[in-house]
């Protein structure tokens, strides 16, 4: 039954889901309540009428697996590189175990030099727990690259529901009209957090504008 809720939500992302992927998917089932997250220190909070429309944070340096993906959709890209990090995260790793889940999961994009879609290439990353940090488990597949990235910066959104190209362009366009003509920040690359698997309807995103270094 889990399988088949899988393979259904797949479809609506226009995915294939693999019979290989049931092990993974009931692994991540039994754990779904151990979810590390990724360290971050609050630097302020920006309010509208006494809700917070926007934070700013700092993350620190550190290892996360990393996919990319340039399918033709976003959905496609997300879905068919979250597969591989399930994989790497259930047990095809060095060390044959169970990793442990962190959220959020990021996907970086960009945008055309127009500014009106997506580039079709998306890059995964999944923060390896506080315990594999020194020294992560190697991956099996080729395709997943274990990367030190730099201490990084962010004004951070939340949003619900789906993420498709049309709902992160929707959304970059409401942030940038709550900032304001702004230098502080990236143009072109920017951040979709995923705290909760592609199952959940309404499940919690932020849109991430990078802050310049």
């Amino acid at each position: 039954r889990l399988f088949a809720h899988w393979e259904a939500v797949a479809s609506t992302h226009r995915v294939s889901l693999p019979r290989d992927m049931a092990g993974p998917i009931a692994q991540m089932a039994r754990h779904r309540h151990a979810r590390e997250p990724v360290p971050y220190v609050s630097l302020s909070q920006h309010g509208k009428c006494e809700e917070a429309a926007y934070e700013e944070r700092r993350y620190p340096a550190g290892k996360w697996a990393c996919v990319t993906m340039g399918e033709p959709t976003y959905e496609q890209s997300i879905s068919l590189s979250f597969m591989k990090l399930m994989c790497y995260i259930c047990k095809e790793n060095s060390v044959g175990c169970h990793l442990g889940m962190t959220v959020p999961v990021l996907n970086e994009i960009h945008l055309t030099k127009e500014g009106t879609e997506l580039e079709r290439e998306v890059l995964t990353a999944y923060y390896l727990p506080g315990a594999f940090q020194q020294n992560p488990p190697v991956p099996m597949d080729p395709e997943i690259h274990i990367t030190e990235r730099a201490p990084l910066r962010v004004m951070t959104r939340v949003f619900y529901g789906m993420t498709t190209e049309e709902t992160i362009l929707r959304e970059i366009s409401l942030f940038w009209e709550l900032l304001g003509s702004t230098e502080a920040v990236l143009r072109g690359t920017y951040i979709v957090a995923s705290y909760e698997n592609p199952s959940i309807p309404q499940r919690r995103n932020e849109i991430w504008f990078i802050c310049q270094p």
